[in-house]
């Protein structure tokens, strides 16, 4: 009921009617898997750098079918962020707009649901120009994979389970090949991966095996 409220009151305050489409049923069983690499952590301070998108088809991802796009950030590069996407300042300064990407991004999503990994991060660092260029948040549903492998891994564990959701640890977990971590597409990429995996597994109702616990001698 909160959520169908929000969308109606984004949907009033939405300032470019050429982007209502955001708000229309999507089209059936497709999706499409986010990744945004940032200048560092904060979702106040720091800003896209690159960001990824690929379609979902039934069970096909569809790579024909990908958005990618370089950002100038408006913040500087933070240290620790180049050593994990090994983007410089040199690198991105030839980058487009962020308004320029993200009014594309949006137009290539549509209203299909969004998959990503801790996707709350990424449609945080989205939804602030989101705000301040069309005056709404990203309407569309959002799908975290982590959340799905924590159901299909932990949700019976007993009390005291050690619980260990790594984007590595899931992909080794699920048997799925671990593509070039830390770029983009290539995040994007896996993230649908794990999403097909474990949206089979969710069908069929399988559980991912734990580990038993060591007996305390």
């Amino acid at each position: 009921m909160l959520l169908a409220l929000k969308r109606r009151l984004h949907r009033h305050l939405l300032r470019d009617p050429l982007y209502a489409f955001l708000f229309e049923p999507p089209p059936p069983g497709e999706a499409v898997s986010v990744d945004c690499e940032t200048t560092g952590l904060s979702t106040r301070k720091d800003d896209i750098v690159a960001v990824a998108a690929i379609r979902i088809r039934g069970n096909r991802i569809l790579t024909s079918e990908r958005f990618e796009a370089t950002v100038k950030p408006r913040a500087k590069l933070n240290a620790e962020a180049i050593k994990v996407h090994r983007l410089r300042e040199q690198d991105v300064a030839s980058g487009r707009s962020i308004d320029e990407v993200l009014l594309e991004l949006l137009r290539f999503i549509g209203s299909r649901p969004l998959v990503g990994f801790y996707l709350e991060f990424d449609v945080a660092m989205l939804n602030k120009h989101m705000r301040r260029l069309l005056g709404i948040e990203l309407p569309n549903q959002q799908i975290e994979v982590s959340g799905i492998y924590y159901r299909r891994k932990y949700g019976d564990a007993p009390p005291g389970t050690q619980v260990d959701l790594r984007f590595i640890s899931i992909m080794t977990d699920l048997g799925l090949p671990l593509l070039d971590q830390h770029d983009a597409y290539s995040d994007a990429l896996m993230t649908a991966m794990m999403y097909l995996k474990l949206r089979d597994l969710e069908a069929r109702d399988i559980r991912i095996a734990r580990q038993r616990a060591k007996p305390v001698s």
